[in-house]
């Protein structure tokens, strides 16, 4: 049946194509815009990351205690705190065409630069200009999809799109270690010219964005009339009920949504101990050979970096698509938390090299498991501006976590002499994010999850 508020010429528009035809036209979306996405993500959460590696050549050359490579590590998200909101409204009026392109090739330019500097006041800096840079990009994403494809289809397409950053581990790291095998490059620091080798691709990825993204489905030629119209009524539908249920449409609603800073620490204590794992994982591996009599070289410090992430990549895609056919967002988002912070506590009191590597193996998997369905809650009773504002924020508050994480872990590390206590810290914040989202629907009961099952989606005028 109709519902009374939809136009009848909207709803037979929508009904115009099969649900082989939507499937497909989703899969022609999918793979239309999501690999120059995730190869952009790719390089991004390399160029956040690779200092870890970097460190072990790079502390000694400038002379950086953990404290300070923590401090260094953390200090990016200050910048990206500050402009992420405002990064994501720009976009919103701009489209995510120029905008994102102009995220990746300014974020490449200061990523490369970082193989310039001579102190740690000047890596401080550049760090900080990094995450001005970068702002925006990740939740820029997100506000992407929302209006590309039906919210059906988004946790599977995010978690594609964040393959990209899973492989900057298992591909990325590796890549970096064997940038860094050699001392130096004529005379160079291998850790500056990894630097700069590593920053270059992501601006020409952000040229290439020039070419290749659409702002929205309305203006993609190379779908049908058929398509562009079944995608725009669909969304158009979605962000219509949100509206009518929720009010979701101005900036201000966004900021002050309680919703919104529930969420935003939620991702704050997830950041901590996904990032808290980021940096420090190649300093963990290397304390692993004091415990096992070993040496590793950088190259190979760098292969068991990947070994979390690679065996993190299938249950990520299989837990999205399960979350998108089930409709149900908010246990899905829970058990991955558990599972990272049972994987980071447990890691913290095994002494055995082996079987910390399987622990932080299965912290990876739920802190890789988490963010698809995460993400996709905060579009249950926001859209337009708001929701733009909303992803900003939650991504702006919730990254301090990245500099949090770090600066803690790094002091802790130095006054205890091991990586027990602030593991252990780590874990206990993501049993907090745990137990916040799987009360999220008993605090507010507009994020009922019978409300948001997965349904067919219908157009309101």
């Amino acid at each position: 049946m109709t519902p009374s508020n939809v136009a009848p010429a909207a709803f037979d528009a929508l009904q115009d194509l099969s649900s082989a035809e939507k499937r497909a036209t989703i899969r022609k979306v999918t793979l239309r815009l999501v690999p120059i996405l995730a190869i952009a993500y790719f390089f991004n959460s390399l160029e956040k990351t690779n200092i870890g590696l970097a460190a072990l050549q790079m502390n000694e050359s400038l002379g950086l205690t953990t404290a300070a490579f923590g401090l260094a590590s953390g200090l990016l998200f200050v910048g990206y705190a500050v402009f992420e909101v405002p990064s994501n409204l720009i976009q919103y009026k701009v489209g995510a065409r120029k905008w994102l392109a102009r995220i990746m090739i300014t974020w490449g330019a200061c990523a490369a630069a970082t193989g310039f500097v001579n102190s740690e006041a000047s890596l401080y800096i550049l760090r900080i200009l990094l995450g001005i840079a970068e702002a925006g990009f990740y939740p820029g994403v997100i506000l992407y999809f929302t209006l590309w494809v039906p919210k059906q289809y988004r946790g599977t397409m995010l978690s594609l799109f964040v393959l990209g950053g899973t492989l900057s581990s298992v591909i990325g790291s590796p890549l970096t270690g064997l940038l860094l095998t050699p001392d130096h490059y004529f005379g160079i620091e291998s850790w500056r010219a990894m630097f700069v080798i590593e920053g270059i691709p992501a601006i020409l990825v952000g040229v290439v964005c020039l070419f290749k993204l659409v702002d929205r489905p309305a203006e993609a030629k190379w779908l049908t009339g058929r398509e562009r119209n079944w995608l725009e009524s669909s969304i158009a539908a979605e962000h219509a009920l949100v509206e009518s249920n929720h009010s979701g449409k101005g900036v201000l609603r966004a900021i002050g949504d309680i919703r919104v800073l529930m969420l935003s620490l939620i991702y704050f204590c997830l950041k901590c101990g996904q990032y808290a794992l980021a940096f420090f994982l190649p300093l963990m591996i290397v304390a692993f050979q004091t415990q096992a009599g070993t040496k590793m070289s950088t190259l190979q410090v760098s292969l068991m970096v990947a070994i979390p992430a690679l065996v993190a990549i299938a249950p990520a895609i299989l837990w999205a698509r399960h979350s998108d056919k089930t409709g149900e967002r908010f246990w899905h988002a829970t058990i991955p938390a558990i599972v990272g912070a049972i994987g980071i506590c447990v890691s913290a009191v095994l002494h055995e090299p082996v079987l910390i590597m399987i622990a932080i193996c299965f912290a990876m998997i739920g802190l890789t498991s988490q963010s698809a369905p995460f993400y996709q809650i905060p579009g249950f009773f926001l859209t337009g501006a708001a929701a733009a504002t909303a992803f900003g924020l939650i991504n702006s508050l919730g990254n301090l976590g990245g500099f949090v994480a770090p600066t803690v872990f790094g002091t802790l590390k130095d006054a205890t002499g091991n990586y027990v206590a602030p593991s252990l810290l780590m874990g206990g914040f993501l049993i907090v994010a745990a137990v916040l989202t799987a009360l999220l629907p008993r605090m507010f009961k507009s994020l009922n999850p019978n409300q948001h099952a997965a349904q067919p989606v219908v157009a309101s005028k």
